[in-house]
């Protein structure tokens, strides 16, 4: 089997009906995908092999269920089923499993293997996958790639769908991906005491890099892809039973809920983009804002805070006001002045500017992205053309606010933001009708 086909495999199900059988195995293997691909990987090296198996046992739990039912352990059951499909393969090709013996020799020298569970449970090494596919030694698209077909368990279909890009595209990624973790050596390992607070950054940052082309996609019809938000929640939630001790996963987890509670106010029934002014927050999931509340609170308490609770904390702030002057602005630029400390960036001084506008004026803010102008990292993202806009428009300065919409129109990636720009550039600057319109 070509490396292609390889990036390929692991489609859980593919047949057009939906029996109760096959409802039980994909909802299994939804959640027990990536603990059962860690465990492979972890003990035969060879992220090929094991999503081949992996693919191999989740057949024959199609075959053998429906007669014999759903076992107890069903995680189990697949990994025993895949573990001797491995052993077979291996058995049929002496030189690719003495490449992979001198691999797992090589893994275990640095991370011994765990103690078998007693009771037979799928063990869950999740975590090494988590720091495998978010290496520093991949490229940044491929981390975001390989973790939602790894760990998030997205076929590459659906990978490519969710950015946007043909399939043989996403496949060259994951492949790409693949060869770099073999060749590279990298080893499926969670990083000592000493090397992890140098790598959990990365890991949270792919996991946030899928959230926001959820909440807000980079481009197409829709503004939101909440199919993508969810897994990238689920991810954070993974990580967080897996690492309850580190107060940055607690933010991070803090933060997409936090956030993800206002999916429902965002748009309107026709799919239009509802400004945060605007939205119905009755809508906003409650009981998501209070776990995400109670996460904030975990991830300040102890410590110095890290940006991504600090991120929470400016997202607790919105969503425990009752509407978006009674906000605390003077609180929500105190969290900026310490984001900005901890993350020196273009994008946290826009936030920053904006939470000024709304504490002292649509004339201070506008002034402080005038001293963004020459940023970079800002010239493409619309955001901020549309800050200088809205501002532009409060002060009454109408062709400067044409203008900076204009900007913003050019950039903006899905339909619902350009039609909300273009219907504030028409408000000020009605387009001149065709010229055989024209009396």
């Amino acid at each position: 089997m070509g490396d292609e086909q390889r990036a390929e495999s692991g489609t859980p199900i593919v047949a057009a009906q939906q029996t109760p059988a096959r409802a039980s195995v994909e909802a299994v293997f939804r959640e027990e995908r990536g603990r059962l691909l860690a465990s492979l990987v972890r003990r035969f090296g060879d992220l090929d092999l094991a999503e081949e198996v992996t693919s191999e046992a989740v057949e024959a739990a199609l075959l053998h269920w429906p007669a014999t039912g759903v076992p107890a352990r069903p995680g189990a059951w697949l990994l025993t089923t895949a573990r001797r499909k491995a052993v077979d393969r291996l058995r049929r090709d002496q030189a690719y499993a003495a490449r992979l013996a001198l691999l797992h020799l090589e893994a275990e020298r640095a991370d011994p293997a765990p103690p078998a569970d007693a009771d037979g449970e799928l063990p869950d090494e999740r975590l090494q996958m988590f720091f495998t596919c978010a290496h520093p030694a991949l490229a940044a698209e491929d981390r975001v790639a390989i973790t939602l077909r790894c760990l998030a368990g997205l076929t590459t279909p659906e990978v490519a769908r969710a950015f946007l890009v043909p399939p043989a595209t996403m496949a060259q990624r994951i492949v790409r991906a693949k060869k770099k973790i073999r060749e590279a050596r990298i080893p499926f390992r969670v990083p000592g005491p000493d090397e992890l607070p140098e790598r959990l950054p990365g890991v949270l940052q792919v996991v946030y890099s899928v959230f926001t082309e959820g909440y807000t996609a980079s481009s197409g019809p829709a503004l939101q892809r909440l199919d993508l938000a969810s897994e990238a929640i689920r991810l954070a939630r993974i990580l967080r039973r897996l690492l309850p001790a580190e107060r940055e996963v607690a933010g991070l987890l803090a933060l997409l809920l936090l956030v993800h509670a206002r999916r429902a106010a965002r748009t309107d029934p026709d799919g239009a983009l509802v400004l945060l002014d605007e939205q119905d927050r009755t809508r906003w999931d409650r009981p998501m804002i209070e776990e995400g509340r109670d996460l904030v609170v975990r991830a300040l308490r102890g410590g110095p805070p890290g940006p991504y609770g600090v991120q929470a904390a400016i997202a607790a702030l919105h969503d425990e006001a009752a509407d978006l002057a009674s906000t605390d602005w003077p609180q929500m630029v105190a969290l900026y002045d310490v984001l900005l400390a901890l993350t020196p960036s273009p994008v946290v001084a826009l936030g920053r500017a904006v939470a000024v506008a709304m504490r002292d004026g649509p004339l201070a803010g506008l002034a402080l992205l005038d001293g963004l102008a020459g940023e970079r990292q800002l010239q493409a993202y619309h955001p901020y053309q549309a800050a200088r806009g809205d501002l532009s428009h409060r002060l009454g300065r109408l062709p400067e606010a044409a203008a900076a919409y204009r900007q913003a129109l050019a950039l903006a990636g899905t339909e619902p933001e350009r039609a909300h720009l273009r219907g504030k550039l028409n408000a000020i600057a009605p387009p001149e009708p065709p010229a055989g319109a024209r009396r």
